[in-house]
């Protein structure tokens, strides 16, 4: 393992915990997602806090999301699968890169490497997705919860400065709360069915940039949510398609407003944003 690249990860992904918390205030495992939102922002040349000799390479995007999840939305579409079936337990990064590149960039290859995650696949870029990837490539990882990798950063967390709670920076138990005050649109003015959205434990997160997010329910069931395409892949919206959305798509709308999850574009809210 690279411990330039180990040290960059690291240091990206303690960054996005101590200044956008709200990555992970939606997730019961938040140092697995400043670490996979760390990735995104090192690899996409968005870091704030490594050296700028960090090597970069134009062009490339990250996506990323759980396996089983990805499975039950793609899994008749594609054969990523037949080499490794789906996991429950893994997050699957999707990685693109121009196809003018006759191998995988090195820079995907030593980060990934620093992560912990192995690599499964790569091949020209499909056309499963969100957004356009014609004339690119793509290789894909899988890196399991609870890595090693995640203990460093609650290390650092703890150790930064005594004030980072293992929860992202709030109190109490994740599902018990919603976001910090001053950031919340009172629930009283929301719509019922949006209220009731908002009340049931449900997490989000991004799962491919181009507005495609995932909901893992209080049931243990995921869903893949198209805030965009305003689709839905639960039985809800499958079969009844209900005026404003199912309760997913509700809530994955009113988390991006509330700025606890990148926005479609990948890229997380600013204050003025969430005020707004």
């Amino acid at each position: 393992m690279s411990d330039q690249y180990l040290t960059a990860v690291l240091a990206e992904a303690e960054h996005v915990a101590k200044n956008y918390d709200q990555v992970a205030q939606s997730t019961e495992s938040p140092t697995h997602e400043y670490l996979r939102y760390a990735v995104l922002r090192l690899l996409e040349g968005q870091s704030e806090a490594v050296a700028e000799r960090f090597p970069q390479v134009d062009g490339v995007t990250v996506g990323y999301g759980r396996d089983k999840s990805m499975f039950d939305s793609w899994g008749s579409d594609v054969e990523w699968w037949e080499t490794v079936s789906p996991r429950e337990e893994c997050t699957r990064f999707r990685l693109f890169y121009p196809d003018d590149r006759t191998t995988v960039p090195r820079v995907i290859i030593d980060v990934m490497t620093a992560l912990g995650a192995w690599r499964v696949w790569d091949g020209d870029a499909t056309a499963c997705g969100s957004y356009d990837h014609h004339e690119r490539r793509e290789v894909h990882y899988l890196w399991p919860d609870g890595h090693p990798v995640e203990e460093l950063l609650q290390e650092r967390l703890q150790h930064a400065d005594g004030t980072v709670a293992p929860d992202g920076g709030q109190t109490g138990d994740i599902r018990d709360r919603m976001v910090v005050a001053e950031q919340v649109t009172h629930q009283d003015a929301l719509e019922p069915r949006t209220r009731r959205a908002v009340d049931e434990p449900m997490n989000v997160s991004l799962l491919a940039k181009g507005g495609r997010y995932e909901v893992a329910s209080a049931s243990g069931n995921r869903y893949d949510v198209d805030i965009i395409g305003k689709s839905c892949t639960c039985p809800d919206w499958q079969q009844r398609t209900p005026e404003g959305g199912c309760k997913h798509m509700r809530r994955v709308d009113y988390e991006i407003k509330q700025g606890r999850v990148p926005r479609p574009d990948g890229r997380l809210p600013t204050e003025l944003d969430v005020r707004s």
